[in-house]
């Protein structure tokens, strides 16, 4: 192992502790007060089949709402990062984020149809996540119509699909109830975890993982999509194969991620940036890291949404704060991105 490598299993190391640590701490904290040594045995005693022998008030603070919360953040958290880091591997565009082909805007739209027409948490969840991929599939059958470069059509389509499903929940705002529907959609948009149990993390687990886990082992591929078309076909790669799963996968991650927490931004832009600046460019520790790193940043981010005022403030307010800052830093930095 050389140097480099060292240095890099270290950098590792410390993003897989920090992450248990932040995980541990996101279920310790609350207004509900545990010790880390309770919490401990729970955990254990789930896991090896024991009996219970604590409070059904602590199991049911444990298991039935911090655990799927905590679980849904570090899912939804690692999810955005990935897609983040994916899409701009592939368009070859550090400011690229997970919602550039509509997948956010799309699941925004369907989530306050859902609401206007008095469906349950679970018929919202689910419309989301079918107009994320009914965004995204729009933006893919309008690029390949188009005779330009495939790239700058697919962003072009992107964009405009996009700008139909941001008008579309703009007039579903307009029409709704401004005592309970448009308060309800307008929440949703924001972002936030709060309703989150373990039917939804079950609803929204598989296809993240259908997105995470190819992404996953297609990483060192990913490093073929930053080069040229001609040169990595010269490789024996099909780009236009690659191009394709890669959007896939991105994007059942994206949306099954909005469709459970809401758009929350940033995550997918910063983050890699972020584990650039930590790992480097490789694609093979490039997505590992983001993984790490978005989960962990998602998990410390609902810790404050959820404990610093008595009202939670949503996930996507904190993330902005967070996020603007570092991307002016980003755009006026001397040294190219």
């Amino acid at each position: 192992m050389t140097a480099a490598d060292k240095r890099y299993a270290r950098r590792f190391a410390v993003l897989g502790a920090v992450f248990l640590a932040v995980l541990l701490g996101s279920l310790l904290l609350g207004r509900y007060a545990l010790s880390p040594g309770q919490l401990l045995h729970m955990l254990w005693t789930k896991v090896t089949g024991g009996a219970a022998d604590w409070p059904l008030s602590d199991d049911k603070v444990v298991f039935a709402v911090r655990l799927p919360r905590v679980a849904a953040a570090a899912l939804v958290g690692a999810a955005l990062a990935v897609s983040g880091a994916a899409y701009q591997g592939m368009f070859r565009n550090p400011m690229v984020s997970p919602d550039i082909l509509g997948a956010s805007t799309g699941a925004g739209f369907g989530a306050a149809v859902a609401i206007l027409l008095g469906a349950g948490y679970f018929g919202i969840s689910a419309a989301a996540f079918c107009c994320g991929l009914l965004a995204v599939a729009a933006a893919w059958l309008v690029s390949r119509l188009s005779r330009t470069n495939q790239t700058v059509a697919l962003i072009l389509a992107g964009m405009m699909i996009s700008s139909l499903f941001s008008a579309g929940t703009s007039f579903v705002k307009l029409v709704a109830d401004t005592q309970q529907q448009l308060p309800a959609i307008t929440y949703w948009l924001m972002g936030a975890l709060t309703a989150v149990r373990l039917d939804d993390l079950h609803f929204a687990m598989v296809p993240i993982l259908c997105g995470l886990i190819p992404l996953f082992f297609l990483r060192w591929r990913l490093n073929l999509l930053t080069v040229s078309e001609a040169e990595a076909r010269s490789m024996g790669v099909n780009t236009r194969l690659l191009r394709l799963l890669v959007i896939l996968c991105a994007t059942l991650a994206t949306a099954a991620s909005v469709s459970i927490s809401g758009m929350i931004g940033w995550v997918g832009l910063v983050i890699p940036h972020l584990c650039r600046m930590l790992v480097g460019a490789d694609y093979r520790r490039l997505i590992p890291a983001s993984m790490l790193m978005g989960a962990s940043f998602l998990l410390i981010v609902d810790d404050v949404a959820r404990l610093a005022t008595t009202a939670e403030i949503p996930i996507g307010i904190l993330t902005a704060f967070v996020g603007a800052p570092f991307f002016l830093y980003l755009i006026t930095r001397k040294k190219k991105l």
